[in-house]
């Protein structure tokens, strides 16, 4: 199939990084990978970060243009069979995808779009409004999380649903090197909100370690930097290396150099850095919290703690450390978790049977 791909939120040809994008690219290298053509149909941004009308209503005119430009391509390069729209939500609604889908009549599908009764303020009323019709009208939704699904249930109780499982493409085999003291890791941008939260409880947890023989390395960067430097203030300079920003290709090779990954995970929409550190025999630990639990695999890769718990973060983080055996165990764990079930292979064989049962080309 042709596959007209779009995510509002964050293209895949994006120059900043995050998991956004990388999800965004890793959906089309799955849909190649099935054996279809996947175009870029925009690279519209279409992004409220807050309820601001004027602002909504450029958006809007922006993407009546755009659609017009994208209706007289396909005149000479000809309509796509599918159109796939990644990630709409409040912040980010699909202005283009329905409307072009429904005129040249091909199927419409979402992957993780998301509702929220909470966000039902301002203009975000009408975003969500445009995703909700979207959910209704979509051939298939896509859902990474119950929370999504969930939610949309609530919205769009007549739309088809699918639970679709976020996933990675894992490195090879970690060649694990022996570290003493042991190392944990833990890799996120740096930026105000949830990540700084978490930021903010990783560094009272670090302080609970008190003496036990331990080494953080912190991967990102970001407008937040300085912030999160003062947080760790307390702690023994020597205990951590500041790593700023590493290529994503260069991820699994520094997680692979470390034993055990922390972070709390505030706001995570599920988190592919943990999907990553159990690609690299990491064992994990996070909070029960948000997407979190779709990513892991409790009690068997991960160890999920309380949201807000910092003692019990720390006793986690400290039976992991002191725990060689368990360690080992979980991270062979997480490693076949990843490969069997959440690689790009298992992603590309999930999507291709959904599109089979749903597009009939």
């Amino acid at each position: 199939m042709r596959i007209a791909f779009y995510a509002p939120l964050k293209a895949p040809d994006h120059p900043v990084p995050s998991g956004d994008r990388q999800m965004a690219r890793l959906l089309i290298e799955a849909l190649e990978f099935a054996g279809h053509t996947v175009e870029l149909a925009s690279s519209l941004r279409a992004f409220c970060a807050t309820p601001d009308p004027a602002h909504y209503e450029a958006l809007a005119a922006g993407a009546t243009t755009e659609g017009m430009r994208i209706e007289q391509a396909w005149q000479s390069a000809g309509v796509p069979d599918v159109w796939f729209t990644y990630h709409p939500y409040y912040k980010a609604p699909d202005l283009l995808g329905l409307v072009l889908a429904q005129r040249a009549g091909i199927p419409y599908i979402t992957a993780e779009a998301s509702y929220s009764v909470r966000r039902n303020e301002g203009v975000w009323r009408q975003t969500q409004d445009t995703i909700v019709e979207a959910v209704q009208r979509a051939t298939v939704n896509l859902c990474f999380t119950e929370r999504d699904a969930s939610g949309l249930k609530f919205a769009a109780p007549n739309a088809r649903l699918e639970r679709f499982s976020p996933f990675i493409k894992p490195a090879a085999k970690p060649v694990k090197q022996l570290n003493d003291p042991l190392r944990l890791i833990t890799v996120a941008m740096m930026r105000p909100g949830d990540k700084l939260e978490s930021y903010r409880m990783l560094a009272d947890v670090l302080v609970l370690l008190g003496e036990l023989p331990w080494t953080i390395t912190i991967v990102g960067d970001g407008p937040a930097a300085p912030d999160v430097r003062q947080l760790f203030s307390s702690i023994q300079p020597s205990r951590i290396h500041w790593a700023g920003q590493v290529a994503p290709q260069d991820v699994p090779a520094v997680l692979a150099q470390a034993d055990l990954y922390v972070w709390p995970g505030f706001g995570e929409a599920y988190g592919l850095a943990y999907l990553e550190a159990q690609a690299a025999e990491l064992p994990v630990v996070a909070q029960r919290i948000a997407g979190v639990p779709e990513a892991v695999r409790d009690g068997e890769t991960a160890m999920l703690t309380e949201p807000g718990d910092v003692a019990a973060f720390a006793n986690a983080i400290a039976k992991l450390l002191t725990d060689a055996n368990l360690r080992q165990h979980m991270g062979e764990r997480g490693r076949a978790f990843v490969t069997t079930e959440r690689s790009l292979e298992a992603a590309a064989q999930r999507l291709d049977k959904i599109l089979a049962e749903v597009v009939h080309v």
